[in-house]
């Protein structure tokens, strides 16, 4: 394998990918937030004369074979999403770990799927990412929240390195000796973690951007340096930064052609 961004449906693009080929899956699906989300199939061709530029310089045509949607309903949302996650099952390595980025309206739905799929035993967490920014409910608790369902290949052979991990500081740094607070401590389930802020340097403009602090630690964890690590729909691009940091290798899919243009400028070697 090499190191990739493509433009495609991830559905037709895993399909090349052998059993097994990423030791981590970030996946943060578009979530399903009462508007008909709509994905169009791409072939994606080799041409030295082809309409866009791709990865590394190459040259490519594109080709719309279908457009697809689904409707603001949970049976229509997990249909679409179910054989993506079987997919991802597959190129997913026996150590590996699936982090699969969710919201509140189909966290339950999803992971009834994702129990079946893996097996009860292979759920290891479900994480809480925390954030308080954005509008306001006033007729209900706001919702300042994702959910993060943290799933592995195999639960006698996972690989989780917590010592790897940034350390984070004490809430009540005054409970604890100076020597541990000044040592931070380990992240717990539940992350507070600022989104990307709109003016830092970290702002590509792409609207689902997540924050890359978040995605660290999961690549700090779950990995080695040199491993394998897959986002199916990789948006701004952000598992890609993340991983180039810490010295891991990636493939990036994403069927938006504006997505794959955000990713190769951000990319890019400086």
């Amino acid at each position: 394998m090499r190191e990739e961004v493509i433009l495609g449906d991830n559905l037709d693009v895993l399909a090349d990918f052998p059993d097994g080929a990423f030791q981590l899956v970030y996946a943060d699906p578009p979530f399903n937030t009462g508007r008909t989300q709509t994905r169009r199939t791409l072939a994606t061709v080799a041409a030295q004369n082809g309409d866009r530029t791709g990865f590394k310089g190459r040259r490519y045509r594109t080709e719309v074979k279908a457009t697809s949607s689904y409707a603001d309903r949970f049976g229509d949302y997990v249909a679409w999403l179910a054989p993506r996650l079987e997919a991802l099952h597959r190129v997913l390595a026996p150590t590996g770990t699936l982090y699969f980025h969710i919201d509140y309206r189909e966290a339950h739905y999803c992971k009834v799927f994702l129990d079946e799929l893996f097996g009860r035993e292979c759920f290891l967490n479900e994480l809480i990412w925390a954030y308080d920014y954005g509008a306001r409910a006033t007729r209900r608790w706001p919702a300042k929240h994702d959910t993060i369902l943290v799933y592995v290949k195999d639960p006698e052979r996972y690989h989780f390195d917590a010592t790897a991990v940034d350390r984070e500081p004490y809430m009540a740094p005054s409970l604890v000796t100076p020597e541990k607070a000044a040592r931070g401590k380990l992240p717990t389930d539940t992350w507070w973690h600022t989104i990307v802020s709109p003016t830092g340097r970290e702002k590509t403009g792409y609207p689902t951007q997540k924050p890359e602090g978040i995605v660290r630690r999961m690549v700090q964890a779950s990995t080695r340096p040199g491993d394998w690590c897959l986002d199916p729909f990789a948006g701004s691009g952000t598992l890609g930064a993340v991983a180039a940091k810490l010295g891991r290798r990636y493939v990036l899919i994403d069927s938006n052609p504006e997505a794959v243009e955000v990713i190769e400028r951000r990319l890019a070697p400086r």
